[in-house]
């Protein structure tokens, strides 16, 4: 949801299911994740973080005001104390590493978000409730990229039935993306998150199905962003599903898939602008899997290639320490590859990762790296297809299997 209209859009969607009893799982509003860490690095830094703050300040606030024009009863008293609360951590010197203070910060994208769109949906006369998912999804300490701790997230979801069960609640309104840890400090699950908050709480609350709404018709094959003439794919089977996003397909988040698999819960990805439209179904069969070739494409791609320096074979013990390192700064690979000697990876552009990568293991080894690259990914290709997507493009490093192909392409400067 990226305004107002979106908020009063959803009240149409939950319309959709009269006798069912829901669970929303909303992310922050529009851009405003990207707006929360514009403001994190002004504070990080020491800047002036005032204009910033301000741009997520009226956002909000403009949203707001439209629903209050629409629904004067409306009650928005969370809503401005989550703004005090922000203003007031602003206000305090960071204490803690930069993961941790970005998700003390950013998480409030997603508080705010579902106090508006919960206060307008009470208003609209919806019997909805807000929950604060900190108090059901519980995970490690590892900021940024937390580990659910499914046993302790039972135990919580446990009261959670209970409460919901006595006050007969048709219509849980809770966050995305954001969790806690045994400490009570707020946590996030991955970039895009909200998606496996959604498949977590499915599998914990024993859902019937989980709807994914998005402003594409469904699971296309390719980005209409870089490819003409896609397809949207109707049915795929949860391993196909798992293989496209853990490539990178933008639709739904890597994780998203194993916790439903597990428990046969189907997935719907639809269309929030058009909700009475089909859409995909994800679920067991693999019969449909084949029939239309996907593709994965990812712009600004680095490829980071380290070697020992006295021409030692690069071994586990090598692999060991740098995937320590890579674990350390949370440099995620997009794809890898070894020889005698050295051990190549691509991952996305990020200049920070990239100098604390350096500073751990320059010294030990040698370490070289090419920029502006692109890495595409085809599921169920054919030859005429790899012609096609290699035509006026170098290949640095290729790789294929029965039904996948990778490439790390050069664009040619000719």
């Amino acid at each position: 949801m990226k305004d107002a209209d979106g908020v009063k859009n959803l009240l149409k969607v939950i319309k959709l299911y009269p006798k069912s009893k829901l669970t929303v799982v909303i992310s922050a509003m529009g851009k405003m994740t990207n707006a929360f860490e514009n403001l994190l690095e002004a504070r990080m830094s020491g800047r002036d973080y005032e204009a910033e703050f301000s741009k997520i300040e009226e956002f909000h606030s403009n949203i707001a005001a439209d629903l209050k024009a629409e629904s004067p009863n409306i009650k928005l008293e969370r809503f401005y104390e989550y703004l005090t609360e922000i203003q007031t951590l602003l206000r305090q010197a960071p204490t803690e590493s930069y993961d941790f203070e970005y998700d003390q910060l950013v998480s409030y994208g997603e508080l705010i978000s579902t106090s508006l769109v919960e206060a307008y949906l009470k208003a609209a006369g919806v019997n909805s409730e807000w929950l604060d998912i900190r108090h059901v999804i519980r995970t490690n300490s590892k900021h940024r990229e937390a580990v659910v701790d499914w046993k302790q997230s039972e135990i919580q979801v446990s009261v959670l039935k209970e409460h919901l069960n006595s006050t007969g609640t048709e219509v849980l309104i809770t966050q995305g993306f954001i969790a806690a840890d045994k400490r009570g400090k707020t946590t996030t699950l991955g970039r895009e998150g909200s998606d496996y908050t959604a498949a977590i709480l499915a599998y914990l609350l024993d859902a019937e199905d989980l709807t994914i709404w998005k402003d594409v018709p469904g699971m296309l094959n390719a980005d209409p962003k870089w490819f003409k003439n896609t397809v949207k794919l109707d049915q795929i089977s949860f391993r196909e599903a798992i293989e496209l996003s853990y490539y990178g397909a933008s639709v739904i988040h890597p994780k998203t898939i194993q916790p439903i698999q597990n428990k046969g819960i189907p997935l719907y990805v639809k269309s929030f602008l058009n909700p009475t439209d089909p859409g995909t179904v994800i679920q067991k069969s693999d019969e449909n899997d084949a029939l239309v070739p996907s593709y994965i494409f990812k712009p600004q791609q680095w490829l980071v290639t380290v070697s020992s320096r006295d021409f030692s074979f690069i071994v586990e013990e090598h692999l060991t320490e740098i995937f320590d390192v890579l674990n350390t700064i949370g440099m995620k690979i997009n794809l890898m590859q070894n020889s005698a000697i050295s051990f190549s990876f691509c991952v996305d552009a990020d200049q920070r990762k990239l100098d604390l990568f350096l500073e751990a293991l320059q010294e030990k080894y040698s370490i070289r790296y090419n920029t502006d690259l692109q890495l595409m990914t085809v599921r169920h290709y054919n030859e005429n297809i790899v012609k096609q997507l290699q035509a006026g493009k170098e290949v640095l490093l290729e790789q294929r299997s029965r039904s996948t192909l990778r490439m790390i392409l050069r664009v040619n400067s000719k």
